[in-house]
């Protein structure tokens, strides 16, 4: 089945089906994808305020309310708890497992935070003619815990965490100003070139993701990435969360269009 021409809201069906568990890269290409932290209410400020001030690693979408599992504006008649490929459910900052729906760990009193996806600016990239490597591949995009620390609010501290793609050396600045333009999805890489500056002693073995290939004459661009909240509530340690599992987002009702400057 294709599901780069399918509208999210028949993608969200079949995964809600489980008809679908794999990472959503190239998915309803042109619609916004979303990362997902949801917390109880007792860290939701904390949590807020550590977007706020880390805006390229958690570029906020949409907040829901409190135990609320619809959201508003970004997914009509989206169930946040079963409308992602894989979930991942964290107790006390410790990964406890990965599930293909989170319905029997919701609580009443869960705010959902959705935050923009680099997802969102391949399509982009494509239309420019800049190669993404892990769609080529149909792997999952390479990702790494930096050194970069992240601004820390309340509880909430950690470091940054990146996604890769390898671009031959000629579109750099092209794939620069392509993503540059869309902030609320990263917007512009945080990172060009040698991954030992930004503590990443092995770019063969991402810490969340698939290796890709790199070909001579080919750099390395590093994006600030979404799954940064799942560094910060490994380190905050919140009593639970619930997240999605890198690379399986959350596909968006909004055109990628709507997030450019």
């Amino acid at each position: 089945m294709d599901y780069t021409t399918m509208h999210p809201r028949d993608l969200r069906a079949l995964i809600r089906e489980g008809k679908i568990i794999k990472p959503a890269s190239g998915m309803c290409r042109g619609y916004a994808q979303a990362n997902l932290a949801a917390l109880p209410a007792e860290y939701a400020y904390d949590f807020l305020l550590f977007a706020q001030r880390n805006p390229k690693s958690c570029p906020i979408l949409e907040v829901s309310d409190k135990g609320g599992r619809l959201l508003k504006s970004i997914g009509s008649n989206a169930d946040i708890a079963r409308d992602i490929p894989k979930y991942r459910i964290y107790k006390n900052g410790i990964l406890e497992g990965e599930y293909p729906e989170a319905v029997q760990f919701w609580r009443d009193d869960f705010v959902s935070f959705l935050i923009g996806c680099s997802f969102s600016f391949e399509a982009e990239m494509i239309a420019n003619e800049i190669p993404v490597r892990h769609i080529e591949e149909d792997k999952n995009v390479p990702m790494y815990v930096t050194n970069i620390d992240c601004e820390p609010a309340g509880v909430f501290f950690g470091k940054m965490v990146v996604s890769m793609r390898p671009i031959p050396q000629e579109l750099v600045v092209k794939a620069v100003n392509v993503t540059a333009g869309m902030p609320r999805v990263h917007g512009a890489p945080v990172h060009i070139g040698d991954p030992q500056r930004i503590g990443i002693m092995d770019i063969s073995k991402p810490d969340f993701g698939d290796s890709v290939t790199i070909k001579p004459g080919e750099t390395p661009v590093f994006w600030a990435c979404g799954v940064t909240p799942q560094s910060a509530i490994m380190s905050a340690k919140p009593s639970i969360a619930i997240t999605h599992a890198p690379g399986y987002m959350f596909v968006t009702d909004i055109k990628n269009t709507l997030l450019k400057y």
